[in-house]
């Protein structure tokens, strides 16, 4: 019975696999948690400005700057997103990669069991045949 596992080359490129998809899973979720936090924060900062006018152009750069903020909470939106849908891709990637890399795990383990067994059955063969030898040279001496 061959004691390496023949697959081992393909379990370790899918456990690399894994590892590289569950990396890009956690930096899309961490960027998908920043474009979120950073859209909160915008829009509580946009709650706190004083939307007091005294005159004509107080009123134009209020309107010029709600005109901007407004762009910049779409930009913001589109981020998160994104962001939102390339963590939800990057989940879709880790699982498959973790599923074609379960099968092969489960085989390497039953590869294992199956080396464990051989070895058991090899060393209580040895066991058997050194208790039964001992039986026969004494009971050979006790004829004798």
């Amino acid at each position: 019975m061959a004691r390496a596992f023949q697959l081992a080359g393909l379990l370790r490129l899918r456990q690399i696999e894994k590892e590289h998809a569950a990396s890009d899973l956690a930096a899309a979720n961490a960027l998908r948690r920043d474009a979120g936090a950073q859209q909160a924060r915008a829009i509580a900062a946009l709650h706190n400005v004083s939307l007091e006018t005294t005159d004509a152009a107080s009123l134009f750069a209020v309107a010029a700057a709600r005109a901007s903020s407004r762009s910049m909470l779409a930009d913001l939106a589109a981020l998160t997103e994104r962001a939102e849908r390339d963590a939800a891709e990057a989940q879709v990637a880790f699982t498959a990669a973790k599923a074609r890399s379960v099968g092969l795990e489960k085989l390497e383990g039953r590869h294992r069991a199956e080396l464990v067994a051989h070895d058991l059955t090899v060393e209580q063969a040895a066991l058997d045949e050194a208790a039964t030898g001992a039986w026969v040279r004494e009971r050979e001496g006790s004829e004798g």
